[in-house]
Order: structure tokens, then C-alpha cells, then sequence
């Protein structure tokens, strides 16, 4: 499903607050090639325990996005990985979180170019998506979807 909130990396409008999780699984993944499949099976398994699986495939996507994302240009060598999922009232939320410095941002790539649209796809099938500061090293990176039966204020 598109988004029509701001595609840039934000912050959710105050109206748009998360308010207390209702559910929520995390789990710490070293930083490897099957990272990313291991971190979906994750948020699969969550989802389907949770009966939360309107727009499963658009949540897979985006956490392999994500993931992929912070172990090719996040968490250092030897690094660690956390997936966090979270299911609110009004939205389920997936945070990546690795200790890199530098701040993901979406861009376009080239035709012939074999990578660089994982943000691209992010922006196109999440609700909202950002990137958070972190205590300690590193960062944050989320995808927000809302439940079907919520619009959002615009």
C-alpha cells in the first residue's frame, strides 16, 4: 500500500504518537548473510502468533529491507543486529537497530545497478518510516504501517 505521509525519513506528527504497545518481541541477530531471512521468519512468526497479518507481506519486505540495510552498511564486522516489532492500537511498528554511524537515506539508483533501492521500496510500502538516535552507538531505523481500519491525519 503507497504511503501518503512524507516519504523522507521523520518523525510520526504528534497526532500520530505511538501510544503503549500492546504486544511486542525483540530479538538480537549477529550481523551475517542470513541475517535478513532469519529477521522475516522472526517477524512472521510474531505477527501470525499475534493475528496480525493484513499486510504481512508488505511488513516482510520492508524488515528484509532493513535488515540487509544494517548488515551491509550498519553493524561493523563482528556486530550485532537487533529486530524489534511492535503492535500498537493504531500501528505495527519494525525498528532495526545496529551501532553504525552513519544515517540511511533513500536514493535512486541507477537502471543498471544490481542494488540501492531497499529504501526506495521501504518508502513506497510502509505507512512512515525514520530513523531514530539511539542511547549509546548507532541508530534506529523504523517502518510504521497502520492498521487498514485507521486512516492517518494528513
Amino acid at each position: 500500500m503507497p504511503s501518503n505521509l512524507p516519504a523522507e525519513p521523520d518523525t510520526l506528527t504528534p497526532d500520530q504518537t505511538l501510544d503503549g504497545a500492546v504486544e511486542h518481541e525483540t530479538m538480537l541477530f549477529d550481523r551475517r548473510r542470513i541475517t535478513p531471512g532469519a529477521a522475516r521468519a522472526f517477524v512472521t512468526d510474531a505477527l501470525t502468533q499475534w493475528g496480525q497479518t493484513e499486510r504481512l507481506d508488505d511488513i516482510r519486505l520492508c524488515t528484509s529491507e532493513l535488515t540487509t540495510n544494517a548488515v551491509l552498511h550498519g553493524a561493523p564486522a563482528g556486530g550485532r543486529i537487533l529486530v524489534r516489532v511492535e503492535l500498537h492500537a493504531t500501528v505495527l511498528r519494525i525498528e532495526v537497530h545496529d551501532s553504525g554511524s552513519g544515517t540511511p537515506a533513500k536514493r535512486e539508483a541507477r537502471s543498471t545497478a544490481e542494488d540501492g533501492r531497499g529504501l526506495l521500496l521501504v518508502s513506497a510500502v510502509a505507512d512512515h518510516w525514520g530513523v531514530s538516535r539511539r542511547q549509546g552507538p548507532g541508530k534506529c531505523v523504523w517502518a510504521a504501517f497502520f492498521h487498514h481500519s485507521v486512516v492517518p491525519a494528513c
